[in-house]
């Protein structure tokens, strides 16, 4: 199979026939690039699984275009939910809901729970308006890859699996959005994102994060299996002088490390490699995916500072804790 990559106008129009004909595409979203196919054929969702090589048990995303498309998918709606989707829809969050008995067991992954997620990507929503039908969609990587932010990457991963990819440029955001489950008592965060603790809870009160904090208002996919990983080894410094430490004893050891630090931290690394994620939370959150995929192919282990519990970065920690395995040192 030949993958093609087309520019957006292109490849809207290929990719929407593609999908009526039972087909997968890869689009480009605001968090990373998608692996779309009709969320309403079993047949086609086994196609995302099998070019992805996802494991059946670990369930797709459901993205739709406008906010009416969300009741047909689901068996409840309440008003905590329309403030959530008038407040974050479209954008980087991904709402769980009961599913209606049109959603395919095969996207849930035999899960009474659907997730649903409108994109903030004018692209994604052009394309899924064109398709004409709901769009369940992982990553476009191989399953246990570092995530797509560029069709490039994209191309890495699935040429030769899927006939098309739609070029949308570099994703603005640059990490899967935030899943919050809304079947219980307290609304739970299952996979940590660009929306944050905070301002889940500046709508609804409370929120119950992943690692099951509650965060109160002021008077996922991507729980179960290894996720984010470049092709070498990865660890986690807890400080710049661990780092240094770490990069030196790699070095003794004739081994090619690189340093992934913030803009902050460039005097302290010194004259080791390094790469800069970027001086704010946004570039760095933005930066991370790439910066993994292009060190994994010039150095043969990856040291990356701690990048902080606050905000954004904290959902960039969860990615990167993923990707070393958890090894901190």
């Amino acid at each position: 199979m030949e993958t093609l990559i087309l520019d957006s106008e292109k490849g809207i129009e290929l990719g929407a026939k593609l999908i009526q004909a039972g087909e997968v595409v890869a689009f480009p979203t605001e968090t990373v690039y998608g692996l779309g196919g009709n969320a309403l054929d079993p047949s086609c969702v086994a196609k995302i699984y099998a070019a992805k090589g996802r494991p059946a048990d670990n369930p797709l995303i459901v993205h739709i275009s406008k906010v009416d498309d969300i009741y047909p998918l689901v068996a409840e709606f309440s008003e905590s939910n329309k403030r959530l989707v008038e407040r974050f829809m479209p954008g980087p969050l991904t709402l769980l809901f009961p599913k209606s008995e049109i959603v395919p067991d095969s996207v849930t992954a035999g899960l009474k729970t659907v997730g649903i997620r409108m994109p903030k990507s004018e692209i994604a929503r052009k394309f899924i308006e064109a398709c004409g039908v709901p769009i369940a969609a992982p990553s476009a990587n191989a399953s246990t890859r570092v995530s797509p932010t560029t069709a490039k990457h994209v191309y890495e991963d699935m040429n030769g699996r899927i006939p098309l990819i739609i070029d949308g440029g570099d994703s603005e955001v640059g990490i899967e959005s935030t899943v919050l489950d809304l079947t219980g008592e307290i609304p739970t965060i299952l996979r940590p994102g660009a929306i944050t603790p905070e301002m889940l809870a500046d709508v609804v009160g409370s929120v119950k994060t992943h690692k099951g904090e509650v965060i109160s208002s002021a008077p996922a996919p991507g729980m179960k299996y290894k996720h984010y990983a470049p092709t070498v080894p990865m660890v986690v410094a807890k400080d710049m002088k661990s780092l240094v430490e770490d990069y030196d004893k790699k070095v003794a050891k004739n081994m090619n490390p690189l340093c992934l630090i913030r803009g902050q931290a460039v005097q302290a690394v010194g004259n080791r490699r390094y790469v800069n994620l970027g001086n704010t939370d946004a570039e760095v959150c933005r930066n991370i995916y790439r910066v993994m995929r292009d060190s994994e192919k010039v150095c043969d282990s990856i040291i990356c500072i701690h990048l902080g519990e606050s905000g954004v970065c904290k959902s960039v920690m969860n990615r990167v804790l993923k990707a070393s395995g958890g090894k901190i040192v």
